[in-house]
């Protein structure tokens, strides 16, 4: 096992994925810093970042450093990115001092390209591609708050060259090592649809009804729109040419009403139902404007983003 004590990790975004994800790196590795503004950086310098989680145990961490000028931190070995889409291009910018020829970004986030948008927007370093299954949200007072007894990482890349590999082995040896369960995946862009596919379901439904998994369950006529947006998207990535298997709509649809925790939610109906800027045209924009281009018609996806942009 490699010794990553000397490592330099940064967190870019401390909200709920950055916030958990972030959290078990300070707990585990001495030279972790966070990229936070505003009052989450006042709160967290006050009183650490506490985080609560059915996964990993509920615990308080003080990362090495926290502040909003990335500048002052120099070159980092690893920095996870944890923002949401439109906000990538401007955080890019902003942590390019922080990048170094051999400096590993992880991009967790939504969606299907944000690893190739960061690779252009920072032209140096050694972008991966990966995403996150979690449950997660942060609270009034930033705490963050895990919720189900599963949280992976998965990582890869697209051909990947000999260095490549070596890089996310030691990616994947340092997560597992913080407790938070990390996967290789042969193939990165499948690994990535998959979660999309449940993103453009899952995402936009709770926003639309702007409630939980738990009420969406006893109402038989929202369960079928859910399973319909499950099966437009994967119309989408199939005719793209992404490699998903049979039967994932329905083992994403088993997984909802089954698995699911009854208070869990959405990102995208937090961000909504707080009059944030969201993630709408990351899921539904994206998957009709994809859609059109492959000649294919999404009534339902079309209908929930509709309804929602009016929103």
């Amino acid at each position: 096992m490699g010794d990553f004590t000397d490592k330099k990790i940064s967190i870019v975004g401390i909200g709920a994925i950055g916030g958990y994800v972030g959290g078990a790196l300070a707990k585990k590795y001495p030279h972790v810093s966070f990229i936070a503004r505003g009052a989450r950086k006042e709160a967290i310098l006050e009183k650490g970042l506490i985080v609560k989680s059915e996964y990993m145990g509920d615990y308080l961490v003080m990362p090495e450093k926290v502040t909003d000028k990335p500048e002052e931190l120099g070159i980092m070995d690893y920095i996870f990115v944890c923002v949401k889409n439109y906000s990538l291009e401007q955080v890019c910018k902003q942590i390019l001092p922080m990048v170094g020829p051999d400096t590993v970004i992880i991009p967790v986030m939504n969606g299907t390209n944000p690893s190739e948008r960061t690779r252009n927007y920072l032209g140096q370093g050694i972008v991966l591609d990966s995403l996150i299954y979690v449950v997660a949200g942060s609270t009034k007072d930033f705490t963050i708050v895990q919720n189900g007894k599963y949280a992976n990482i998965h990582i890869g890349l697209k051909n990947p060259g000999e260095k490549e590999k070596e890089i996310i082995e030691h990616v994947n040896e340092f997560i597992n090592a913080a407790g938070v369960e990390c996967i290789i995946e042969a193939d990165i862009e499948a690994a990535i649809w998959r979660k999309y596919v449940l993103n453009c379901a899952y995402n936009v439904i709770t926003a639309y009804y702007n409630t939980t998994t738990g009420v969406l369950r006893q109402d038989p006529k929202k369960i079928e729109e859910f399973r319909s947006l499950l099966y437009e998207a994967c119309l989408v990535g199939r005719t793209k040419g992404v490699y998903l298997p049979e039967g994932l709509e329905e083992e994403h649809y088993h997984h909802f009403l089954y698995e699911h925790a009854d208070n869990a939610t959405s990102s995208l109906r937090r961000d909504m139902d707080a009059g944030n800027p969201n993630e709408l045209e990351t899921f539904s924009g994206y998957l009709l404007e994809i859609g059109k281009q492959l000649g294919l018609e999404l009534a339902f996806t079309e209908k929930f983003y509709k309804e929602l942009k009016i929103r």
